[in-house]
Order: C-alpha cells, then structure tokens, then sequence
C-alpha cells in the first residue's frame, strides 16, 4: 500500500465531531509504516542502510524540533525526490511531537525555477494536497526569494532543507548551518545530508511514494526546462523500445553512482 494517504482538512477548527482535522493523523499513519520498516530486518545491504540513514535523519529532525518551536520551523520543497523523502521524515517525527497540538498545514516554501517544467508545478500541487502544506510560493532569484519569506514570516528561524552531501556547495554542510554571509539569517537544517541517491530511491520505493513523473523519463536532478535534461548515463540501449522520448531513457531509480545524478544539468 502506498506511503501516502491524504488526510481531509477543515479551515473552521482542529477537531470537528471528534475528527481531528490537523496533521497528526497523517503523520501517525507515516510514522507507523516508517516504523515497521526501522523494525524489520532489512532483506538487502542498501535496505539496510536506509534503515540507518533514516533513523539519523529522524534524529536530527527531533533535534530542531528540541530547539525550535513548529512556528519557527519551515521546509524547504520544490517536488524533488530529496525533499520528498525529507517531507515524509519530517512528518513522521511529529506524529510523537508533543510541545502542542499539530497545525492543520505544515510551514512551507517553494522557490519557483524560472523555467518551471509544468510536471513539476503540477506534483508540487498535488503536494500541496496530500500532505496539508501551507506552501509560500516565490518566482525570483533564491536569495531574494528566502528573504521576502522571511519578512513574511516573521516567526521562522530554521529551514529543513533536502540538500546532500553530492550536491553543488553540499560538500562541507553540517546537519545545522547558519546561512552564508550576506544571505537571509536562518538555520539551515540538513537531515539527509549523507544520503546518497541509491538510498534516496531505495526509501522512495520502499514506500510506493507518488513522485514527479519526470524521473520516469531519465531525469535525475530537476532544475528549469532550460538547464535540465534526461541524464545521458540512462539512455536506453538499441535493444529498448524507444516508441518516444520517456521510454529512450531508463527510470531515474535505475541510476547507482551518486558521481552521475547531475550529468543531465547544466550549471
């Protein structure tokens, strides 16, 4: 059964009829599939390491929850594959969160490409919908577009975001970092920083967990329509059915060298 289940929400009340209308059933039917999983002997080496992996990143995840309230904690999501698995972590640590009751959506923000592929857009809205987020949406360069967040946000102080080690400028992250010099002040917070993107794929379909449609078509790492392509190391042999262009490439989760997720990118 997939991971994902939406969760119906009212804008009156928390609870309604005894229905309680915020987040936490949600994220108690999340945690309770995680948790059989962390529980489970693992049948493969890389299951295996999911398992570890996912038990760091919940981890740091309860630590920001120690040191920040809800209110001063966002997400950072723009329907990849990483912030997908960290939304899921994220949601599963707060179906034990006990300072107060859970909102009815989950503090969000998305930074908008200036090229946005229209799949992208489209799962992010469905996103949206699943899993109850309040999502800020910005059209401008990042910088720019962290700091109208947080003048619009007063309250927020740290931002989980779903960068890895093998990302650009992700070599040298920490699970907590402050921002750079003249960026928006903040705390970035990293919990899967030291996944690696066979054990990203492995947690996403483990679970059975709807994602971007685009990485059935040999896109590996998503940017804009003009700076991102299917990534060459996927490109089906002579012996495939190449009946059009989502089946000349092979499924995103085929790839296994973390080297080779951005060849499709051009930076």
């Amino acid at each position: 059964m997939p991971l994902c289940v939406p969760t119906p929400a009212d804008d009156n009340a928390p609870v309604i009829n005894g229905y309680d209308t915020s987040i936490l059933p949600l994220c108690a039917r999340l945690a309770a599939r995680v948790n059989a999983f962390l529980e489970t002997e693992a049948e493969t080496p890389l299951l295996r390491a999911v398992q570890e992996q996912t038990r760091v990143a919940l981890g740091v995840i309860s630590s920001a929850l120690d040191r920040y309230s809800l209110d001063e904690i966002s997400l950072s999501y723009n329907g990849g594959k990483d912030c997908l698995v960290l939304l899921i972590l994220l949601l599963c640590a707060l179906a034990t969160y006990k300072k107060h009751a859970l909102p009815k959506q989950l503090h969000s923000v998305y930074i908008i490409s200036p090229h946005p592929f229209k799949e992208v857009d489209a799962f992010v809205d469905e996103s949206v919908a699943t899993y109850n987020l309040d999502l800020a949406r910005y059209a401008m360069p990042m910088k720019a577009a962290f700091q109208r967040y947080l003048d619009e946000h007063k309250k927020v102080k740290a931002i989980l975001v779903g960068t890895r080690r093998t990302d650009p400028h992700g070599q040298s992250l920490t699970h907590f970092d402050i921002t750079d010099s003249g960026w928006p002040a903040f705390m970035r917070v990293h919990p899967v920083i030291d996944w690696h993107y066979a054990e990203i794929w492995a947690f996403i379909r483990y679970f059975e967990i709807p994602y971007c449609p685009l990485y059935d078509q040999g896109y590996t790492s998503l940017g804009g329509t003009t700076d991102t392509h299917p990534n060459p190391a996927l490109k089906a042999g002579e012996g495939s059915n190449k009946e059009n262009q989502s089946q000349s490439f092979r499924p995103a989760y085929e790839l296994v060298e973390d080297h080779a997720e951005r060849l499709g990118r051009d930076w």
